[in-house]
């Protein structure tokens, strides 16, 4: 079955729940944002959330950040 991941063309074996999609990819989904057929999805709707062929699925992943400063270390 074919849906889009992440922009881009991906084969999986069949209809799938978001969070068994997630789980085959190695992707926490208690660490990422979910967007399916261009709507946000509530982490609390991933284990009924089924995929099916020729949705899109948009992964995002939490990215932890610091200071845009450049950091200088003296010795």
């Amino acid at each position: 079955m074919k849906i889009t991941l992440n922009g881009e063309p991906f084969e999986i074996a069949g209809p799938v729940t978001l969070r068994q999609l997630l789980i085959a990819l190695a992707i926490d989904p208690q660490r990422v944002a979910v967007e399916h057929n261009l709507e946000i999805v509530k982490r609390k709707v991933y284990n009924s959330l089924i995929v099916n062929e020729g949705d899109q699925v948009e992964v995002v992943n939490f990215v932890g950040g610091g200071s845009a400063q450049l950091l200088t270390i003296n010795d």
